[in-house]
């Protein structure tokens, strides 16, 4: 049976109409299922299963259009009218898990007789009714009703109030000193002479390695790090008590230990000993590495103690440059947008054994969107769209969204990347950055081709996500890949010493980098188990006791710190996730990371299963042993030493 993408609005249709529409079929077709559930006919248990895997469905639907609008779309009305029915959306998703009716009926099914995955489907749809309190007394269901639909507003309170503060200085044009040309280019003074230069990604990324104005870094690093402040500290506080307050309504001690029930991980308390463990693990390269940037630092400002936030990405970069050869202005030219996007298409494409067909004309919510078909064997498994630009009112980071959920003969994965990339030449980081997004949208692609919703796509525990992405990143650092993409305004390849020199210079400062990525998790994982009355305190604490760089006096990081919406208190699940990275990358051939045999064998093992099973049990069947720490370990601890050149210093 054939299946047709998702039909987006043609150009000059209403969005809003389209929205509400589909919204409201899909919210119908769910309730029209919970209703077959519910009218005591007396159905096999596969029959139950499939009633439930309608409304699994119909929601996730609703949900992905829904959180993608609110996110993406360029017109303020619409997004708002997102935010909306995202709620009603929620609403239905707490209604469902607080049924009693509905649990009565899943619960009195028999198991026998099912296969292995409607078991696990029936096993997890109990388990998601025991965590949402459908056991609990009436008043307590009441309750806890009434916080899931006011954390539906705070998430979406606190991301818009990240997405919507763009902060600026106004700097000199010779304050630009230090910055690639194009920058400058794109950056001409005011009526007044002076230049604006904005918190947004193009903007900032950029400045605060190049600029060689000191005191614009500082300014414009307070200024970005200080968005959503002081908004979202309310936010954040009243998300903190209702999200602990839910857990302990359930039987939790708090929050971390509810969350982490369903994760790799167990237990709440076990984050806290993982941090531990990995900023251990990290602290003397950290160190070592650290105190190289402070002595360069010091070569400038004499009496220097500290190497602070405004100052580490500058020096980092000069550190690179001066010691290891690599000036990041020379490896721009080597990755122009169009080239690098098309080179991301193929390199996946070669590896994971598809084809992208761009879509001419496909509709869409803005001209920047691109969209493909991911075709394998003349099938078509699903379409992508890509939305790598920034503009007012769009979503600041870097991600994945759902679109449409596979569910195999009856609806084909879709999924959105939403980046905010320059127009013309890119930072390799960017590069490195488009690769790991990517990474997620075709998990979400050659996942999507399960029985059940509920286990298509990105569909594992949430500490095992980021893994397939984080490995991927090893494609953009290989010579032979990026040869194939990587050329400058001559047509001539990245040569293949400098991304060797790239990645010398990429592992210097990586234990300083897990050190701060260590202050991340202990800020999401102590904010949610202490709720302090006043966090400011607490996150400068935790920053200055995990992360070597001294944070800027005054400011509040944690304001935009958008995951502790989404993540909650498992900002951890990056490292480990990255732990697990190192491990399944250790089955490629590093000489041949074409080779098809381990690049087959993971796309169909571990990308293709969805979340059909437990992530440690696809990881060992991939690796042929359960995952270990070893490989993380060992990348941990080597890192080359800088070169004395250009006055850097040799020691380490």
């Amino acid at each position: 049976m054939t299946v047709d993408p998702l039909q987006l609005p043609a150009s000059g249709s209403s969005w809003t109409d389209w929205l509400t529409g589909r919204v409201d079929a899909c919210l119908g077709a769910h309730e029209q299922a919970l209703t077959a559930l519910k009218d005591g006919s007396g159905r096999a248990t596969r029959g139950v299963l499939d009633l439930w895997n309608d409304s699994d469905l119909a929601l996730q639907n609703a949900a992905a259009v829904t959180s993608l609008l609110a996110e993406v779309h360029p017109e303020e009305p619409v997004r708002t009218l997102a935010e909306d029915r995202a709620q009603d959306v929620s609403r239905a998703a707490t209604d469902r898990g607080l049924d009693r009716g509905l649990y009565d009926v899943v619960a009195a099914t028999d198991p026998a007789g099912l296969d292995e995955q409607a078991a696990r489907l029936r096993d997890r749809v109990l388990r998601d009714f025991r965590r949402s309190g459908v056991d609990r007394d009436e008043a307590t269901r009441e309750r806890l009703r009434a916080i899931a639909e006011r954390l539906t507003v705070l998430d979406q309170d606190f991301a818009r109030g990240i997405r919507d503060d763009v902060r600026s200085i106004r700097v000199r044009p010779e304050q630009l000193a230090g910055l690639p040309q194009d920058y400058v280019d794109g950056h001409p003074p005011g009526d007044d002479g002076l230049v604006t230069i904005t918190t947004d990604y193009p903007d900032a990324i950029p400045f605060r390695p190049f600029a060689r104005d000191g005191g614009a870094r500082h300014e414009l690093t307070r200024q970005f790090m200080d968005r959503a402040w002081p908004g979202n500290d309310a936010v954040l506080a009243e998300m903190l008590a209702l999200r602990h307050e839910q857990a302990t309504l359930l039987g939790y001690d708090g929050w971390p230990d509810y969350d982490s029930e369903v994760k790799m991980i167990g237990s709440g308390a076990a984050i806290g000993e993982f941090v531990d463990r990995i900023a251990a693990a990290a602290d003397e390269p950290a160190r070592r590495d650290y105190a190289v940037l402070l002595r360069r630092l010091q070569q400038d400002v004499p009496g220097a103690t500290v190497v602070d936030r405004a100052d580490h990405p500058y020096y980092e970069e000069l550190v690179r440059r001066e010691a290891f050869g690599v000036d990041a202005q020379e490896v721009r030219r080597y990755f122009r947008f169009e080239q690098v996007r098309q080179g991301l298409l193929d390199v996946t494409g070669r590896l994971f054994g598809v084809e992208y067909r761009p879509v001419p004309g496909a509709a869409s919510w803005h001209p920047d969107v691109a969209g493909f078909d991911v075709v394998a064997d003349a099938q078509v498994l699903g379409r992508i769209h890509l939305d790598l630009h920034p503009r007012e009112g769009k979503f600041k980071h870097a991600a994945q969204f759902d679109l449409v959920s596979g569910v195999e003969g009856r609806q084909l994965p879709e999924g959105v990347l939403v980046c905010n990339l320059p127009r013309g030449l890119m930072e390799h980081d960017d590069v490195v950055t488009l690769f790991h997004e990517f990474g997620h949208l075709v998990h979400h692609v050659l996942g999507g081709r399960q029985r059940w919703a509920r286990f298509s796509g990105v569909a594992t525990e949430w500490d095992f996500v980021e893994a397939p992405s984080q490995m991927l990143e090893e494609w953009a650092w290989d010579p032979v890949v990026l040869a194939g993409f990587a050329h400058d305004e001559d047509g001539r390849p990245i040569p293949a010493d400098l991304v060797a020199r790239m990645r010398a210079g990429n592992e210097f400062g990586k234990g300083y980098w897990v050190r701060m990525q260590m202050s991340y998790a202990a800020i999401s994982y102590v904010l949610h188990r202490d709720r302090p009355a006043d966090i400011t305190p607490v996150v400068d604490e935790l920053r200055q006791r995990y992360d070597l760089f001294a944070p800027i006096p005054g400011t509040h990081f944690h304001a935009a710190f958008g995951h502790l919406s989404g993540y909650g208190s498992a900002y951890y699940t990056y490292m480990w996730s990255l732990v697990i990275a190192k491990d399944l990358f250790s089955a490629f051939d590093r000489d041949d990371l074409f080779a098809p045999g381990a690049a087959r064998r993971y796309r169909d093992e571990i990308l293709a299963r969805g979340g059909t099973r437990d992530a440690a049990d696809l990881v060992a069947t991939f690796l042929g042993r359960p995952y270990a720490f070893d490989a993380f370990a060992a990348w941990l601890r080597t890192s080359p030493a800088p070169s004395a050149t250009s006055g850097a210093p040799a020691e380490v």
